[in-house]
């Protein structure tokens, strides 16, 4: 899963967990928005929630990084999203086996 999962934050709170992972997987699945196929998306609830999304492939991680301004679409409201490199902490028994 190296380089295929970004953080992203910004979208509200008060968004269910399934609503919220909805519409984030139509957002960053857009070709337009540099998306591409997804394989998991994972929101974390807290505040701020955050989402973990993992791409099939790497290249369409780092496109959606280089997209500036990622903006979420809900109703007339609009959202502007932080999109970061997730980098996982990996234990030394992950580390070894590697």
């Amino acid at each position: 899963m190296a380089g295929r999962t970004v953080r992203v934050q910004g979208f509200p709170a008060e968004l269910p967990i399934d609503r919220a992972a909805d519409k984030l997987t139509i957002h960053f699945q857009r070709t337009r928005n540099g998306g591409g196929d997804i394989a998991e998306v994972q929101v974390l609830p807290g505040s701020p929630p955050c989402a973990l999304i993992t791409f099939e492939a790497a290249e369409v991680a780092q496109r959606i990084l280089e997209v500036k301004n990622h903006v979420l679409a809900i109703g007339r409201a609009r959202y502007l999203l932080e999109v970061t490199l997730h980098v996982a902490e990996l234990s030394p028994d992950e580390v070894l086996r590697g």
